[in-house]
């Protein structure tokens, strides 16, 4: 199959801003180069266009605004204002990335739009990404696909998560064979396991960085734990953590999505700044080590990616409870940032092709399906 150029663009949960990445693939596989002793080079050039604080507000306001939410086509209060901006932001994030790098609209192909979750009830058949791919498209005079949740959560998946397919053509692009599992820890944790034989099951851990990004962001007016030094320095609160574990979420078989809502960080409001970290740092760790349960084989091994592949503490509880080799995606020559973004230039191209993006291990829906909405200029 023809190998195609796709810029995936990703702007998750934890409301930091728009990744930007560039691959190539042929919705099947995905070219990778081998640089020195093996290590992997990364798969393209990879960019970034922060939020500033107001615009963190204004997608703060909108995802409240969405819990009237009732219909796809609902956009009350301040979403449609969000929806606008959203949309201009990714604009913006592109023409820089492609300024940056010489690139010319004739030489992409096309744009994976995941767009900005404001609502997440598959239980509810409503899963909300605002961003206008036809506006997109226009603007930048590239073919957008966006929408890439709606086909699976209408045929009665949870549309989420959307990265496996990805995680397995990575995977055996760099020789990796199973049992492994990937776990991408953005403001909602993934993990993407893979057996022996190839086969993936895949779903929603729990939180991932939300509730400790919120915790820091009121308590000291930071944006994150950075490397996870407040929460090393704190003790978790084992009563809390028990009586979280207990949430029906955990015990549900996969597949299984989370709705970014139903955990707050307000739980943890009764400790010090320290001991909220540990615990809420502590409770993203062994809802990871939970997902054991739902396991055909146990993981030997684990690559982490997203922004929690970057605090250390967070990384040094899931070894610990995960008692199994973890890896961060950067340390292999993937990327932890930008993986996320990479998978959404993929699904582009396996939407553009007609091939599956979900299946029924991964959401749950009866079978598999593609999926995306195409923009044309």
């Amino acid at each position: 199959m023809t190998m195609m150029r796709a810029i995936g663009l990703m702007s998750g949960t934890s409301l930091d801003g728009v990744d930007v990445a560039l691959i190539e693939t042929d919705g099947e596989t995905v070219k990778v180069l081998k640089g020195h002793n093996n290590f992997l080079e990364p798969l393209g050039p990879t960019g970034y266009r922060g939020y500033a604080d107001d615009e963190k507000a204004l997608l703060r306001a909108a995802t409240k605004d969405a819990e009237s939410v009732v219909s796809p086509s609902d956009r009350p209060g301040r979403l449609p204002e969000a929806e606008g901006f959203v949309t201009a932001a990714h604009a913006e994030a592109v023409e820089h990335f492609m300024n940056d790098h010489g690139l010319s609209a004739s030489e992409i192909d096309v744009i994976g739009f995941h767009g900005q979750t404001v609502i997440h009830r598959p239980d509810h058949r409503l899963s909300i990404q605002i961003g206008d791919g036809q506006a997109l498209a226009t603007r930048l005079g590239i073919p957008v696909v966006s929408d890439l949740r709606r086909a699976d959560i209408d045929a009665g998946g949870q549309g989420a998560p959307l990265v496996p397919i990805f995680h397995k053509a990575l995977a055996e692009a760099s020789g990796f064979d199973g049992p492994f599992g990937i776990l991408n820890i953005g403001g909602v944790a993934n993990a993407t396991l893979i057996d022996s034989r190839g086969n993936i099951i895949a779903f929603d851990t729990g939180p991932g960085n939300a509730l400790i990004d919120e915790w820091m962001q009121e308590r000291e007016n930071k944006n994150l734990d950075d490397g996870g030094r407040t929460a090393a320095r704190g003790r978790p609160d084992e009563p809390l953590l028990a009586w979280l574990l207990t949430h029906p979420f955990f015990v549900r078989r996969p597949p299984k999505s989370l709705d970014r809502n139903w955990f707050s960080h307000k739980l943890a409001g009764q400790l010090s700044t320290e001991d909220g970290a540990a615990t809420l740092t502590a409770f993203t760790a062994r809802a990871v080590a939970r997902a054991l349960d739902h396991a055909p084989e146990i993981p030997t091994r684990w690559i982490v990616a997203g922004g929690g592949a970057r605090n250390g503490e967070l990384v040094r509880l899931l070894n610990y409870h995960l008692r199994a080799e973890i890896t961060t995606a950067d340390a292999i020559g993937w990327s932890s940032a930008y993986l996320e973004a990479q998978a959404f230039a993929h699904l582009a191209v396996r939407s553009l092709k007609g091939l599956p993006i979900t299946f029924p291990s991964t959401t749950g829906v009866r079978e598999a399906i593609t999926g995306g909405v195409l923009a044309r200029p």
